[in-house]
């Protein structure tokens, strides 16, 4: 089967996955696709199994402005096989919250330079990108991977000014990811904590 015609029977697919009440609610927090079907993530999830992870499909689905064929695209893209700079054209696309968070959890975690883009992330100016950022390194901190120094000196800087900044996204994901960086060792929790109580915060 042809790309075209498998993203038409996707997108077919969507409408018997509609949820009205999941797109509406969507609407009313002022989350604007072009298309948005209101499919689930677990529904999302099932799909993407049917399909395995396929590059060619992946970055077909990305080009529809269509909320479910983005995060499909997501959850099939072969994380060992797509170019940093395809990842940097998608980064610049992202419009959403939902997209940003669900890319960086069945995506860019899995990156082999997953840890590169997430430093230059959280010094970007843009809110989905430092959102991102915080997110990757969260998952890579609970799965055991220790920044070098430098990494270290980076995240809590950033760190901070996310948490001293206005976003209430951003200061959540920073928050987490400080938690799971203590959580790597005693030297850590101790670096973290510290760091936090320069902006008078502390960990519940």
């Amino acid at each position: 089967m042809d790309l075209n015609q498998q993203i038409k029977e996707i997108k077919q697919s969507f409408r018997l996955m509609m949820d009205g009440m999941v797109a509406a609610s969507m609407r009313n927090k002022g989350v604007d696709y072009k298309l948005n079907w209101g499919a689930t993530l677990p529904r999302l999830r099932d799909k993407a199994e049917e399909y395995g992870k396929n590059y060619d499909l992946a970055i077909a689905l990305w080009k529809e402005n269509v909320r479910e064929c983005k995060l499909l695209a997501t959850m099939i893209m072969p994380a060992d096989e797509v170019l940093p700079e395809v990842i940097d054209i998608w980064m610049e696309q992202i419009e959403t919250q939902e997209i940003a968070e669900q890319a960086a959890f069945n995506l860019f975690q899995y990156l082999p330079f997953a840890a590169d883009k997430a430093y230059t992330w959280i010094a970007s100016d843009k809110e989905l990108y430092q959102l991102c950022g915080f997110h990757i390194l969260s998952r890579l901190f609970m799965n055991g991977q220790e920044p070098n120094e430098r990494g270290i000196n980076e995240f809590i800087d950033q760190g901070l000014a996310a948490l001293m900044g206005d976003s209430i996204a951003v200061k959540k994901a920073a928050y987490a990811s400080f938690q799971h960086f203590a959580d790597l060792g005693l030297v850590y929790e101790r670096l973290a904590k510290s760091a936090l109580k320069t902006i008078n915060l502390e960990f519940l």
